[in-house]
């Protein structure tokens, strides 16, 4: 059985849905580019599966999942200007990834489309298929980022000492139920590279000492200290809470977790 390939419709095709995928990987990534950076990245990384389909070895199948990587990773790097190798490596496969959602509502879409045209469905319809599951995709990330954004707050915490504010990413934690054992009043944790920046807060006499329990250890003590004061702005309100307790945790936030501090839930009530 023989295909005939029309390469001007192939570039349309692939220059459409490339657009739809850099856009969905820049908005899992967190990257940024202009519309016109992203048409251009689109349109080579068309060029570049064009030119893998006519070249004279092996099969169509075959050259398709070879030039899939080296394809992926031109068009990130040329639109959203990733240097490191394994980053570049890692947003290639967050590219696959979204290539296989897209693909997947594209064909379910296309089948429907099929049974209205009587068994036919064109280009057109293939770009509205692109553009339709482009719209759904980029609905579920929305709605994962705004659930993802709910769970994080902005803090400011004011240092009167040294006169500075830190601002930080903040998690909201409702697994969290660590008191303060005398004061009674709600512990927040910090990482090992956020409380060097406060050290200068934690003064001898604050010093608190926390017993806890967690998964994998029985028991333990944290090392807590009181901060004169804290600003949590949510996406709503702005919360002022002074004589806050924080603990120095150096387990479950990483250097290069988004958020610094996970948040005591009792802190955003009234």
């Amino acid at each position: 059985m023989h295909y005939k390939l029309y390469i001007d419709s192939v570039f349309l095709l692939q220059t459409a849905s490339n657009i739809c995928l850099l856009s969905l990987a820049g908005q899992i990534l967190e990257c940024t580019a202009t519309h016109r950076r992203i048409t251009a990245g689109a349109m080579a990384g068309a060029l570049l599966s064009c030119i893998a389909i006519v070249l004279p070895f092996g099969t169509l199948g075959a050259r398709s999942v070879v030039s899939a990587v080296p394809v992926s990773m031109c068009m990130l790097r040329l639109v959203y200007r990733i240097g490191r190798c394994r980053k570049l490596l890692y947003a290639s496969f967050v590219l696959a990834g979204c290539g296989f959602f897209l693909g997947s509502i594209m064909i379910w879409i296309l089948n429907c489309l099929r049974k209205l045209l009587n068994g036919t469905a064109g280009m057109f319809a293939a770009l509205a298929a692109a553009c339709a599951a482009y719209r759904i995709l980029a609905g579920i990330l929305i709605s994962l980022k705004r659930r993802r954004d709910d769970c994080l707050r902005t803090v400011e915490i004011r240092l009167p000492e040294s006169a500075r504010r830190i601002r930080v990413r903040a998690l909201v934690d409702t697994g969290n139920h660590l008191f303060e054992p005398v004061s009674g009043a709600p512990v927040n944790l910090v990482g090992s590279g956020l409380a060097a920046q406060l050290a200068p807060a934690f003064r001898p006499e604050k010093y608190r000492a926390v017993p806890f329990c967690s998964v994998g250890k029985d028991r333990g003590i944290l090392e807590a200290y009181e901060l004169p004061e804290i600003i949590i702005e949510t996406r709503t309100q702005t919360i002022r809470r002074e004589h806050v307790v924080v603990a120095v945790c150096n387990t479950g936030i990483s250097e290069d977790s988004v958020y610094q501090m996970i948040l005591h839930p009792r802190l955003l009530e009234n």
